[in-house]
């Protein structure tokens, strides 16, 4: 599916730049409660997100700062636009460091895979982040531990504090 569409804002606190799609460019693409997608924007970016319902039948997808830097969209900005089914299985790409160490540990596999999908995309991607493969391998270490110490559930507040002791001292 493609179309072109212009770049606008809600300019509420809770959702800002986004594209529209209509409800029958996105119909072919929801499957009940799955709406994710794989998103081309101007023919040179892609990524993977969901088609959110904007409440009045039609849906939107929400255009970040750095994709709107990295193709230059200002507001009103004209954007050819492609989107396919998104077949992944998590609807992110899953970082090979944090594929190893599930692999190596079937606790923390396990209480990754009871998670809801929301939640595992949450984990990817904060794993798949940082540049360098060090830095994803201690991420997916940490979150790993984080699972397993919290009998699979996430305390995102006691995360983020897991992952700044990690940089602060190593290992």
């Amino acid at each position: 599916m493609t179309f072109t569409t212009a770049l606008a804002n809600f300019d509420t606190n809770l959702w800002g730049f986004h594209i529209v799609v209509q409800e029958a460019q996105a119909q072919p693409f929801i499957d009940g409660n799955d709406r994710r997608v794989v998103c081309t924007l101007n023919g040179s970016l892609e990524f993977q997100c969901a088609l959110m319902p904007k409440g009045d039948g039609h849906f939107f997808i929400n255009i970040n700062k750095k994709t709107r830097d990295k193709l230059g969209l200002q507001l009103g900005s004209m954007v050819a636009v492609s989107l396919r089914k998104d077949e992944s299985e998590f609807g992110l790409p899953m970082p090979e460091e944090f594929a190893e160490v599930l692999a190596q540990d079937q606790a923390g596999n396990r209480h990754f895979r009871n998670l809801t999908p929301g939640k595992q995309r949450a984990l990817l991607y904060i794993v798949g982040q940082p540049k360098t493969s060090d830095t994803r391998l201690k991420r997916a270490v940490v979150l790993v531990e984080h699972l397993k110490d919290n009998a699979g559930k996430i305390d995102f507040k006691q995360l983020q504090l897991d992952l700044k002791e990690t940089n602060r001292f190593g290992f």
